[in-house]
């Protein structure tokens, strides 16, 4: 049976990877149908988002769901529409103070052989703002400015036992890459949105939620990212986050 691809598909597949052969196509017919008219027109059109946000988001969520093999057919995708790589390579490190070290190692050789294949020299240009000097007190305040008076509240209902993990958050986490330069910060909060999504870790992604609507993005493009996610990630993720964007921003809000 002739495959029947609807021409939104074909025209969203060409333009995010161009001239290129799908051997899928080949093997796997019917498969591709069901697939690319989903992911690359029906989901699509449900979505407002940009491409470049819309394969930003799907980069940190691969990254979380350890899926090495999309990610770097994606990440093409992403630098063919116009992602730079100072902002590939920051979606990779970003990634690392939640997914952490263990999942994110085969990801920064990945993208090192993606832009190599590319012909972009590395290293790239450093993005660091802070030192050690500094780091602290610019994470404190940065994440005191998106997440508010709960921050202070953590500091002060914590174990004492457990104060140096709320140090290694402001000092670690918002202090070495947060303020990093390469991604605004809607962006990467938009980001940590995905990686906690992927992650299924639904109290912090409740948290990020709030820390979405403090930075900028409201109820509608966080929707936007869960639906463009849902061809990646499947059902159970997506209802899920689902479920938390309701709980914390419910629709007629």
């Amino acid at each position: 049976m002739e495959m029947s691809i609807t021409e939104s598909a074909k025209r969203n597949h060409e333009k995010w990877f161009p001239n290129h052969t799908s051997t899928l196509k080949v093997t796997d017919p019917e498969f591709v149908e069901l697939f690319d008219n989903f992911a690359f027109d029906e989901v699509l059109a449900h979505s407002d988002l940009d491409d470049r946000t819309r394969l930003m988001t799907i980069l940190a969520a691969l990254i979380a769901a350890q899926a090495l093999g999309e990610f770097k057919v994606m990440a093409g995708a992403a630098l063919n529409l116009g992602v730079t790589p100072v902002e590939l390579k920051e979606i990779v490190y970003q990634a690392v103070p939640y997914c952490g070290i263990g999942k994110v190692f085969d990801f920064l050789q990945g993208t090192n052989e993606v832009l190599a294949e590319r012909g972009v020299a590395l290293p790239l240009a450093g993005q660091s703002t802070t030192s050690p000097g500094t780091r602290f007190d610019r994470g404190l305040a940065l994440s005191k400015a998106i997440f508010g008076g709960r921050i202070d509240t953590m500091y002060q209902e914590s174990p004492a036992d457990q104060q140096h993990i709320n140090r290694f958050l402001s000092g670690n986490c918002f202090g070495d890459y947060y303020t990093r330069t390469g991604l605004d910060l809607k962006t990467r909060e938009l980001l940590t949105f995905a990686m906690l999504l992927a992650l299924g870790s639904e109290p912090q992604l409740k948290g990020h939620i709030q820390g979405n609507l403090a930075v900028g993005n409201g109820r509608e493009t966080l929707m936007a990212v869960i639906t463009q996610l849902l061809p990646f990630m499947g059902y159970p993720r997506t209802l899920n986050a689902m479920r938390c964007l309701n709980e914390v921003v419910p629709a007629d809000q």
